[in-house]
């Protein structure tokens, strides 16, 4: 992990989220173009560091196939067509599959199947972003203020977990994968994120019980994606994914709570909020129930 020459590690550290913070959230607001550019320039990042992580487990991923298919989700996710990402997936996974037939090398059949889950894992999952920040309905005109309940609560579990976890942590969450991470800090980032979904949720119109729900959904993923990357890293024996970011060592470091979290805020959005159907019959499941 690189820091800036003349400041500490936690200055770094500070220094360089304001700026990704500043660039990201200026992208996303003006969205469209901005934030595609923005997306594909770190996915494609992400995708050089994910490959490198696996080829010191002995892995070879196909960083072509890869970086093809991911230009491809994104350029159906600029056009708004989610009806052709089933397409994009199906020539992905065929065309892993002639790469490893023609150019590939041993192990066939892992290099196949992880450059498959790199196309998932580091492109199509974060490209729901565009697809979230477009959403629309006749009462929200866009997705703009679920992005940033969803950043919020990813920054403040972040920190609630840290400061928790520094404080109050006793119990450990995960030993084998992240021995640092503790389960009082767990609890404490999930409040942090919870009550912060709540106040954007607040500012935007949005009923408590799906800012409340939406938090924790942010949370708990924030923190699943957070132990998978980490899962990944210690299988294949490295510290970090890289050192493109002072203090934070690579993308995939940096953007591990988002990997999941994405994808599962678009669908909660699109499905239960901006369409209402799935949640509506919920509530009258639990009404009837009620009496």
């Amino acid at each position: 992990m690189t820091e800036i020459k003349g400041l500490n590690k936690n200055a770094t550290r500070m220094l360089t989220g304001f700026i990704m913070g500043t660039i990201a959230m200026s992208c996303i607001i003006y969205g469209k173009l901005a934030l595609l550019l923005l997306l594909m320039f770190i996915i494609v990042v992400a995708s050089k560091e994910y490959v490198k992580i696996l080829e010191h487990k002995g892995f070879y991923p196909s960083l072509k196939v890869m970086i093809a298919a991911e230009l491809l989700i994104a350029g159906i996710a600029y056009i708004q067509r989610f009806d052709l990402v089933a397409v994009a997936l199906t020539l992905s996974v065929i065309g892993a599959f002639m790469w490893v037939l023609f150019r590939g090398r041993q192990p066939y059949i892992a290099n196949a199947a992880t450059t498959v889950l790199g196309i998932i894992y580091c492109g199509w999952f974060p490209l729901h972003l565009i697809f979230l920040r477009h959403l629309s309905s006749d009462r929200f005109h866009d997705g703009l203020g679920f992005v940033v309940m969803m950043f919020t609560a990813i920054l403040l579990t972040d920190i609630g977990c840290y400061y928790a976890g520094r404080h109050l942590g006793k119990h450990k969450l995960a030993p084998v994968v992240s021995p640092n991470k503790t389960i009082e800090g767990s609890i404490g980032g999930s409040i942090c994120a919870v009550i912060g979904a709540m106040i954007v949720g607040y500012f935007i119109g949005l009923e408590w019980y799906y800012s409340m729900f939406a938090g924790i959904l942010c949370t708990m993923f924030a923190q699943i994606g957070d132990l998978c990357e980490s899962l990944i890293k210690r299988d294949a024996g490295v510290k970090d994914s890289g050192d493109s970011l002072p203090g934070h060592g690579g993308f995939l470091d940096r953007t591990d709570s988002f990997v999941f979290t994405i994808p599962v805020m678009y669908y909660f959005c699109k499905y239960f909020i901006f369409s209402g159907d799935i949640m509506n019959g919920i509530l009258n499941i639990f009404k009837g129930f009620l009496g």
